[in-house]
């Protein structure tokens, strides 16, 4: 047998080789343990859909076997594809760097803790047709969440749509789905992942927030702080004011002669 035909002995060559239709990016940090739940799930729904697809784990520097375990949904599937940082870097870091690997036509972000429900892509990626971004909201944070983690949540969205003129209500909720031309030229900065709606409106891309489950976490425990989220993403909060309040806005009214250009 062929190096080649080997290669492709454990996925049929037009699933693993062709240009996906939508990619699903997962940051990944010290999940051993909820991955061999995710990936069975969450592959008998992109199965059902009318696209190819691939799914990228995006390992943050984990300290357990996260790495591993992600190889042994490769040998078994192509279109499993893993990106390992060096080191621990933040969810920021990973989301991006799944962003830059990404190769879909549409893009969709989600946890592995197995709170972000796989049965809601689908509802994400209907709103395409007519939106640029689709963020979730999730509607029943009691499911999921501790009281003190709903309170703080409901009091820090208040202050951020009261500083950025917006109106978010879930801006911790980081299931989303996006066309991938919106990731052109998009910089992130450690902690803005909250914050790539408000970043891709303020390119004039379209943005719509729509209702997803929130299940209750059933391995592990968050990776934030209620006290420590908050005040670093408050201080994040304050950057993505002053970009605002400084970015450039501007039409041109008329424009006389030009030509070729050279660099």
């Amino acid at each position: 047998m062929s190096g080649a035909a080997a290669a492709g002995a454990s996925a049929p060559p037009d699933r693993a080789a062709a240009t996906p239709g939508l990619s699903i990016v997962i940051p990944v940090y010290n999940e051993e343990a909820s991955l061999p739940l995710l990936w069975p799930e969450l592959r008998g729904v992109l199965d059902t859909l009318a696209m190819t697809w691939e799914v990228l784990f995006v390992d943050d520097g984990s300290r357990d076997r996260s790495a591993e375990v992600v190889r042994g949904f490769r040998e078994s599937d192509a279109r499993v594809r893993l990106v390992r940082l060096k080191a621990n870097a933040g969810e920021t870091a990973a989301t991006d760097a799944g962003f830059r690997a990404a190769r879909g036509r549409w893009v969709v972000t989600m946890d592995a803790d197995l709170q972000n429900d796989p049965r809601d892509i689908p509802t994400l990626l209907g709103h395409l047709d007519r939106w640029d971004v689709v963020t979730g909201w999730r509607v029943d944070r009691g499911a999921g969440d501790t009281w003190i983690r709903r309170v703080s949540s409901r009091i820090a969205n208040r202050v951020r749509n009261a500083l950025t003129g917006e109106s978010i209500r879930d801006s911790g909720c980081t299931f989303r789905a996006l066309r991938r031309e919106c990731l052109r030229g998009l910089e992130l900065y450690r902690g803005f992942h909250r914050f790539v709606p408000t970043l891709l409106r303020m390119r004039g891309y379209r943005v719509i927030e729509v209702p997803v489950h929130h299940r209750p976490r059933r391995l592990g425990r968050s990776k934030y702080g209620v006290l420590n989220r908050a005040l670093v993403a408050f201080a994040d909060l304050l950057v993505v004011r002053w970009m605002q309040r400084r970015l450039l806005r501007y039409e041109i009214a008329e424009e006389l002669g030009g030509g070729l250009v050279r660099e």
